[in-house]
């Protein structure tokens, strides 16, 4: 009987294992255009004529195994840029990497606002950038143009998101997602600047977009998104308008319209409790 138990149980465990994914993955998103996947988080990856721009190494693991990923979808390509999408450590981290493998002169471009808050991280993994901008930025290399667009304040004050408008294809990191919840009690979110950002971003020109994590999504992904967080802010509003603590909020609202999406157990009633935190303040 313990034989069976044990044979069991690593049937049991070989086959969890071989259900886990990778931990990284490089996914064709368009002509040139890939998105890089380092277990949870995504890079935004631009092959041109010219050269090569990652927006986002991750972290200094994830940028060695990306440098080998550059030099298989480009080789003997230069790597000509490294954009932060902002200056979360869990995105930016690895600039430093990329730079050993393929060249110090590399530039780093940010947003302006994201010196400050990289400063104050004071790790040498994460270098601050040497080209910094306020509102949008071009960046042509051979076949390729790439926009970078600063929509205002959402998940940071530093957010960019980068556009291939020839392609149609975005990349935005964090404040949206494919059918997720907002990351737990959306820490650092601005509002009510981000449902102003919500809709700029849709008033891109994009019918493909890749996000800072899970998979890519399109412009209805986008529409549902800007759905769930009005839903999100009445149901608060209504909660607070009848007299509901913080704690019966987060317990009461439940908004099944999106059970299906992801994290919906773990988040959605934190989510409610940081809407609730910023409109209760409001007051």
């Amino acid at each position: 009987m313990r034989v069976i138990c044990s044979v069991s149980m690593f049937l049991m465990l070989a086959t969890a294992l071989s259900a886990q994914a990778p931990s990284f993955e490089t996914t064709r998103i368009g002509d040139g255009v890939y998105q890089f996947r380092w277990q949870a988080h995504n890079s935004f990856v631009v092959v041109t004529s010219e050269g090569v721009v990652v927006v986002d190494p991750i972290s200094t693991d994830a940028a060695r195994q990306l440098s080998q990923e550059i030099r298989r979808l480009a080789p003997n390509q230069p790597l000509r840029a490294i954009v932060y999408s902002h200056s979360d450590a869990d995105h930016a981290t690895g600039a430093g990497v990329l730079r050993e493998e393929f060249g110090e002169e590399i530039p780093i471009i940010a947003h302006a606002n994201a010196v400050d808050e990289i400063q104050r991280t004071g790790s040498d993994d994460l270098p601050l950038p040497d080209v910094t901008f306020t509102d949008r930025m071009v960046l042509r290399y051979g076949d390729k143009t790439i926009e970078l667009h600063y929509l205002g304040n959402s998940h940071s004050d530093n957010m960019i998101v980068t556009l291939l408008r020839e392609d149609r294809i975005a990349f935005a990191v964090d404040f949206v997602s494919n059918d997720r919840m907002g990351f737990r009690d959306l820490p650092g979110w601005h509002f009510p600047d981000f449902f102003e950002v919500l809709d700029r971003l849709r008033g891109l020109g994009y019918d493909t977009i890749v996000f800072g994590h899970g998979p890519a999504g399109d412009r209805a992904s986008i529409d549902r998104q800007v759905s769930y967080y009005r839903d999100l802010r009445r149901a608060v509003a209504e909660a607070i308008e009848a007299g509901l603590s913080e704690d019966e909020a987060a317990a009461r609202v439940k908004l099944p319209a999106y059970s299906s999406w992801g994290q919906y157990d773990a988040w959605l009633e934190l989510n409610v409790r940081g809407v609730y935190r910023w409109m209760a303040a409001g007051q």
